[in-house]
């Protein structure tokens, strides 16, 4: 991680506490979304990628007392491997797919079934769950976060998007400040792609039809200087938030990666979002692995959900990054872009 450029941050001696929950990567609060109750006293524990761990409810089916005693055996194997095969064919990474079942596993051998429960259906409900609480790890609301923010006095909000070529982030962009100013807010936007050839010209293209200012400059500019300026001018104006787009980083260039690290040190961002394309499949969750350890992020939007893709990317990233899905991109229009809920995702992974 140190020859890749990570930085490491420091906790206070004998701790074990996260300091950094429901809190961005600059250490601001963010506003966590409310899970519902668990419905069962036994749990099973998933260990994510980055070590911390998430607890799964077991559901109803799993008694204290009384029932029937789950003893390892052929018939629960094949029960587990066809839930293993179902999510492996959902795109879901083989790493995310080999913890949740030896996570399930592991707590049910030795449980107690209740008396007349069918155990393939309680397998696949605490399956479901499962990924539920999986997704629903570290979720924060986008809405209720910036509000916060802007509430607090904290202003300008400045929300930068990184990522890899192609992923959609310039479009993104577009959509989060239409979202932004339905929600009644002001906004100006900074092209820090000054890269690739018609970035620029593109934001620009889409902050013109949503009425709002881009700060740019030629191609080859300074991106931390350009976004730096944005910040001042939304000072000087009164405005509620900066949208800072990027120019697309391969996440095993380091040297492109430091550049992008310059730019989220002048800017010191209240939210970093890594835009994911979901029909990268496990190609998006390397890449959200990479820019996790090297530059951290808060939360992750996934592109192109309106395709084909099953969408098993975006439970491999939060299982891979410890960090949530914000936001799915479901079209080319402003509009298209759902706050992620996850019984959605999973909606779409076992229709």
């Amino acid at each position: 991680m140190k020859k890749r450029g990570a930085v490491e941050m420091a906790r206070p001696k004998g701790s074990k506490v996260d300091l950094s929950m429901m809190r961005t990567t600059t250490g601001r609060q963010l506003v966590e979304v409310k899970q519902a109750p668990k419905g069962s006293s036994k749990t099973a524990t998933i260990e994510l990628e980055q070590g911390a761990t998430v607890d799964i409810d077991l559901g109803g089916g799993v008694v204290n007392e009384g029932g029937r005693i789950i003893k390892p055996g052929q018939g629960l194997d094949d029960l587990l491997e066809e839930l293993e095969w179902a999510l492996l064919e959902s795109d879901i990474s083989q790493q995310a797919t080999s913890a949740i079942i030896d996570s399930l596993r592991n707590a049910l051998i030795g449980a107690r079934l209740r008396k007349g429960a069918d155990l393939s259906k309680v397998l696949e409900a605490a399956l479901k769950r499962a990924l539920h609480t999986l997704l629903q790890a570290g979720y924060w609301d986008f809405d209720a976060s910036v509000k916060t923010f802007i509430d607090k006095g904290d202003v300008p909000v400045v929300i930068m998007l990184v990522g890899v070529n192609g992923t959609g982030k310039t479009t993104t962009a577009a959509k989060i400040a239409q979202r932004l100013l339905n929600n009644g807010l002001s906004v100006i936007a900074a092209a820090g792609d000054t890269f690739r050839a018609g970035a620029i010209q593109q934001l620009e293209s889409h902050c013109e039809r949503l009425g709002i200012r881009c700060v740019s400059s030629q191609r080859g500019g300074d991106s931390a200087a350009i976004a730096r300026d944005a910040i001042d001018s939304a000072k000087a104006k009164g405005i509620d938030v900066v949208l800072v787009d990027t120019a697309g980083r391969m996440q095993n260039k380091t040297n492109l990666m430091n550049e992008l690290n310059k730019v989220r040190k002048v800017t010191n961002p209240h939210l970093t979002l890594f835009v994911g394309d979901s029909l990268a499949g496990n190609d998006a969750v390397e890449q959200a692995k990479m820019f996790q350890e090297i530059m951290r992020f808060d939360g992750a939007v996934l592109t192109k959900m309106d395709t084909d893709a099953k969408g098993g990317a975006g439970l491999s990233i939060a299982f891979a990054t410890g960090r949530p899905i914000v936001f799915a991109g479901i079209g080319q229009n402003y509009e298209d872009l759902l706050q992620f809920e996850p019984q959605w995702l999973l909606d779409q992974l076992f229709e």
